[in-house]
């Protein structure tokens, strides 16, 4: 499996249940990286997506706790187990906090956005460069969209 973020300089990812930052550059790549893919997240990264709904030219599989919980468009498991079974080896799981912490040791690559700002945050990302297992395979930038600085790096776990 492969994960997609964007973190601050803290690694910090969202705060009152969104995340933290929005760079129209950023949403491009996501999108140019996931579409055609399945994507993984939770019931509540899923409430942010425009109008709640899964996103298109993708299988979105939705992992809430919630038994009753259904989504047009979507495809919803209930425990980490029942989404291994059905998860391809190259799907990203794009969030939000719980759901990366969960799947992170099921994780090969990881697409992280870095800006170079702190930020409030209420949730954080586990730091991949204080993690002996996970290695810098690629940067790109920095790049500056509307005064803000960022890279693109992508990280290979080597466990």
């Amino acid at each position: 499996m492969n994960l997609i973020v964007i973190v601050d300089q803290n690694w910090g990812i969202g705060k009152d249940g969104d995340q933290l930052v929005y760079l129209k550059p950023d949403l491009k790549r996501f999108q140019q990286l996931t579409t055609g893919h399945t994507i993984i997240l939770g019931r509540k990264t899923l409430a942010t997506f425009p109008g709640g709904k899964p996103l298109k030219l993708r299988h979105n599989l939705i992992l809430s706790t919630q038994k009753d919980f259904q989504v047009d468009g979507g495809e919803v498991v209930h425990t980490i187990e029942e989404l291994l079974k059905v998860a391809p080896e190259d799907s990203f799981v794009i969030g939000g906090a719980s759901v990366y912490h969960q799947l992170l040791p099921y994780c090969h690559r990881a697409y992280v956005t870095k800006v170079e700002k702190t930020y409030p945050a209420d949730c954080s990302f586990h730091n991949l460069d204080a993690d002996p297992a996970w290695q810098i395979e690629e940067e790109e930038g920095p790049f500056c969209y509307e005064g803000l600085g960022y890279s693109y790096v992508t990280y290979r776990n080597h466990k």
